[in-house]
């Protein structure tokens, strides 16, 4: 698990409460909720994917009460 720092993840981050990893390509989105939400303690709403460049990417919605600004903080990604 990677965390992606573009200008479209940290709009993401601002305005969807979303947080942009990247992943490998075998990984399912339960494996990904999985590690998400046990290495962040965050609790996670909708999981979104697509393959680019032989990497998974995902989009991972944060619950309401999980502020995606402030996972990234602590993640060092702002």
């Amino acid at each position: 698990m990677k965390p992606l720092v573009t200008e479209k993840a940290i709009m993401k981050i601002e305005t969807e409460n979303t947080l942009t990893f990247r992943f490998e390509t075998i990984k399912t989105k339960k494996d990904i909720k999985k590690d998400v939400e046990e290495l962040l303690n965050v609790k996670v709403k909708k999981i979104r994917t697509f393959i680019k460049d032989n990497r998974k990417i995902a989009y991972v919605q944060l619950k309401k009460e999980f502020v995606a600004m402030d996972v990234a903080t602590k993640l060092g990604l702002i």
